[in-house]
């Protein structure tokens, strides 16, 4: 090769190329978010630098104070107009705020909030060599029922670490349902998923099945994640972007300018119908809706119940925003393609959920079952293609997550000598030896039936109502019926506490703190205000129930 053509070629690469124009962040509108992020950094820091007598205080004040914040900064956007009027884009395209985004951000930072206080629970067992203990292990990397693990008990250690790793989880999860490309909703699945997965192997006890829940909550993960970015892949081979804007246009055939590239795929129908296909199944497993549900029963049971609360309320929810950002956004042009799909896949999950859960004799496992059906009565929602049909899965999310989270606030109270007793068999006649606590679990359960003057009721009417009105009057029928079947194993736990006798080697309650009483006051509350009173916050959901393109 000669000198001068070597010599054009460094000088052609070298040539002055237009600045990188610097990033335009709209820190205010993203506020919620970063405030999140930021006290979880904080958070590891107080790990690392705080001695350990006070570092349980801290990481408990600085996560109430930052979820608090964050939250009250989502209520500041919403009164901004920023949910209706200034509802719009930030990020260099990556993030939407808007009406959906905020409502269930603000759904997720309370049931944040809740989470923390159950987290922060240190009464319930006894103590340990004059040291409180809370549902975490003394020390996460020893070995269950080795020395160290010994050792670190009769020290008193505390896993501390479980507060960042809420945050973090947090924080993804405001994220994912008012992502707006889809490497931002990839990278939001990633920062809540893998905090949950160490959440879930950390209990105190029973170690040795919290850490198999872990890792089959991890290798399933792992798998949707990897069928997500597939889609994500092709849907970009499709439609040359991964911005939902962008793609929407594309798939409606409203795109401006065809470059020769993208008029070559654009007529790929294959690539569109798979990697939406793909990214719509690995939303459908966080979701836990059939045949993607595997994972819930095993992971529920195992994990330590605070954070089992904690994740049946909030990932719903961030699952869920996410799912209807994508159909509702992206692919409405694809709409008679996915609601067949999506009719399926709601069906098989309410009657599966129903069906299964008459079976289960543990009480953790059952409200497994019962969370999937619930998946399946929002997917009734999701399926209308209306702005009702937003309005109302918003609705539904924001009752279910506070009875969710107070529920299972109401099993790690009952008690025996191996710790949470989740037997069914062991809560026979307990609303004679507790009645209030039994009182307050039958709340949450009816609630969970769809009983009238109950939130769960004002929640499935809506969401039936919409899928009715949005011509899915199939579904509804359906989902009555598995309403009935899912009533009888509710009922069927209530006729237990209330009208068996008591054994008299049965479990007693504890006791809790306040901060227990006061994650578990605020779910009853939050139920019987929606149920009786819920058409102030239908209208809410409804104002709120506008995407921004």
């Amino acid at each position: 090769m000669s000198a001068s053509v070597v010599h054009s070629l460094w000088t052609t690469a070298a040539e002055p190329i237009d600045k990188i124009g610097a990033p335009d962040i709209e820190y205010g509108q993203l506020s919620p978010t970063l405030i999140v992020i930021g006290a979880a950094v904080l958070g590891v820091l107080v790990e690392a630098f705080v001695p350990r007598r006070t570092r349980y205080y801290a990481q408990v004040f600085l996560s109430v104070v930052a979820l608090a914040a964050a939250f009250a900064a989502v209520i500041g956007l919403a009164a901004g107009g920023y949910a209706t009027t200034k509802s719009g884009i930030v990020a260099m395209g990556a993030v939407a705020v808007d009406g959906p985004a905020l409502f269930l951000q603000g759904t997720i930072l309370l049931a944040g909030i809740l989470g923390v206080f159950t987290f922060a629970e240190r009464r319930l067992d006894p103590a340990a060599h004059g040291n409180r203990v809370d549902s975490f292990a003394a020390q996460a990397a020893s070995v269950p029922g080795s020395d160290s693990e010994k050792a670190a008990v009769k020290a008193g250690f505390t896993t501390t670490e479980v507060f960042p790793l809420l945050l973090f989880a947090v924080g993804g999860m405001l994220i994912f349902p008012a992502a707006n490309d889809l490497l931002t909703l990839f990278i939001a699945l990633e920062v809540f998923s893998l905090p949950l997965y160490l959440l879930c192997a950390v209990a105190r006890r029973k170690r040795l099945m919290s850490q198999e829940a872990a890792v089959k909550y991890f290798l399933l993960g792992a798998f949707a994640s990897a069928f997500t970015l597939f889609g994500i892949a092709l849907l970009y081979g499709y439609a040359g972007s991964v911005k939902y804007g962008t793609i929407a246009r594309v798939v409606d055939g409203t795109v401006g300018e065809v470059s020769p590239a993208l008029a070559g795929t654009m007529g790929n129908d294959a690539l569109l119908l798979i990697g939406a296909a793909m990214v719509v199944m690995g939303l459908l497993f966080k979701v836990g809706a059939v045949p993607f549900h595997m994972w819930t029963p095993d992971v529920y049971q195992g994990a330590p119940t605070p954070v089992t609360g904690f994740m049946a309320a909030a990932t719903k929810v961030a699952a869920f925003g996410a799912l209807l950002r994508l159909l509702y956004v992206v692919l409405p042009g694809l709409r008679w393609d996915w609601r067949p799909v999506m009719w399926a896949v709601a069906i098989v999950t309410m009657l599966g959920g129903a069906i299964v859960a008459i079976t289960q004799t543990d009480i953790k496992r059952l409200l497994a079952y019962s969370s999937i059906a619930h998946a399946g009565f929002i997917l009734a929602g999701v399926i209308a293609t209306t702005p009702d049909g937003v309005s109302s899965v918003l609705f539904y999310l924001g009752a279910y997550s506070f009875v969710t989270i107070g529920a299972f606030a109401v099993v790690t109270l009952v008690r025996d000598a191996g710790g949470e007793a989740t037997h069914l068999s062991k809560w026979a006649g307990l609303g004679r030896r507790s009645p209030l606590v039994a009182a307050v679990f039958a709340v949450f359960l009816l609630a969970f039936a769809g009983i009238p003057l109950t939130s769960g009721f004002a929640g499935k009417f809506a969401v039936f109502k919409a899928a009715a009105e949005g011509g899915a009057g199939a579904i509804v029928v359906v989902g009555v019926i598995s309403s009935a079947i899912a009533a009888f194993f509710y009922i069927r736990v209530i006729v237990l506490m209330f009208f068996s006798e008591p054994r008299p080697e049965g479990p007693t309650v504890a006791v809790p703190s306040p901060l227990t009483m006061t994650a578990i006051g605020v779910g009853v509350a939050v139920t019987l205000v929606l149920g009786v009173a819920p058409q102030y916050f239908l209208d809410l959901a409804s104002q709120a129930g506008v995407f921004v393109r």
